[in-house]
Formats: C-alpha cells, sequence, structure tokens
C-alpha cells in the first residue's frame, strides 16, 4: 500500500499535464481587473465630459438670454438634455446657482452639494437668477454608480451616498447686456 501511494505521488510529481492553467490562474484575475478598470474610467470620463458639454450649452443659452429668467428645473432640464448619455440625469442632478461681486469676491462652498438619495426632496441649496452684467457662478453635481462596484477603480471610487460616486461640472460666467 505504501509503495502504491509513492508510485502515485512520484507519477503526480513529474507530470506536466495542466502547466499552463497555473499560470492561466494566476494571470487572469489581473488581467480582467485591468480591463474593467479601463471599462470604467472610459465610461466614467465620458460621462465627466458629457456633463461638462450639458452645463457649457446651457451656460450659453442663460448667459446670450438675458431677458429670460430661468428656474432650476429648466436649467437642470437644458444640462440633461444636452448631455445625453447621463442615466437618470433630473433625479440624480442637482444644480446651484450664484451670484459673485468681483470686487469682493467670497469663495463658494469646496464641496459640492449633491443629491440626497435618501431624502430626494431635499430643497436646492442656492440657485440665484442674474441680471445683466452680472458675474454668476453655476456647478452641477450628478451622482453615479460604479458599473463593477466590487473589482478595480469601481472599488477605489469614493463614495457620496450609499453606493454612488459624484461627478462635477462648475462654471463661471457674465450675462450678457440687453
Amino acid at each position: 500500500m505504501k509503495n502504491v501511494i509513492k508510485g502515485v505521488l512520484r507519477r503526480f510529481r513529474r507530470a506536466e499535464d495542466g502547466t499552463a492553467t497555473v499560470e492561466f490562474v494566476l494571470v487572469f484575475p489581473a488581467f480582467m481587473i485591468l480591463f474593467l478598470s479601463a471599462f470604467e474610467a472610459g465610461l466614467l470620463m465620458t460621462r465627466q465630459v458629457m456633463l461638462e458639454r450639458g452645463m457649457d450649452m446651457a451656460v450659453r443659452r442663460i448667459r446670450l438670454e438675458t431677458a429670460t429668467t430661468f428656474t432650476h428645473n429648466q436649467v437642470k432640464r437644458m444640462i440633461c438634455n444636452a448631455a445625453g448619455i447621463i442615466p437618470n440625469c433630473v433625479t440624480n442632478t442637482k444644480l446651484e446657482m450664484t451670484r459673485v461681486d468681483p470686487r469682493n469676491w467670497v469663495d463658494v462652498a469646496t464641496v459640492a452639494d449633491c443629491v440626497d438619495v435618501n431624502n430626494p426632496f431635499e430643497p436646492v441649496r442656492t440657485f440665484q437668477a442674474g441680471s445683466q452684467n452680472q458675474l454668476m457662478v453655476i456647478r452641477a453635481c450628478s451622482l453615479f454608480k460604479p458599473m463593477f462596484p466590487g473589482t478595480g477603480l469601481g472599488f477605489q471610487l469614493p463614495r457620496r451616498t450609499g453606493d454612488f460616486y459624484a461627478l462635477v461640472a462648475s462654471s463661471a460666467f457674465v450675462m450678457e447686456p440687453i
């Protein structure tokens, strides 16, 4: 019996079947994490660019149409319509627009105010309509869930509320005279 076990172990040790499987098992997870992180980063950057584009298009319209007073919901719709790719944009985006005196500069809050998923009916932080020749600062914060929250970049992203990470777009502009 002892010789039989020794013979089986000797044959097992000398066999080279399955050696490629060991390399695959060691290398495959690293490549998958790299691939999933690259996909997550591409999606994150695409969403950021589209949020910035939506913001630019809305700011251009607000800046040029000084005679029209836009509401919070109208500006949010303009941003979301121009952004296009952002899922649930109207419900997951929060805007903040303030007048700033260029001669007596007061710094706006450093942390953007985002939608609280647990309390979606929280009032708007600050949304002031501007008039001609006023300096305005507008900021949009949009929340997203990572595609792969348990691996790579999706795991490392800082979370705001729950499982969401925030993307922020901000812009400063002067209201054109009529």
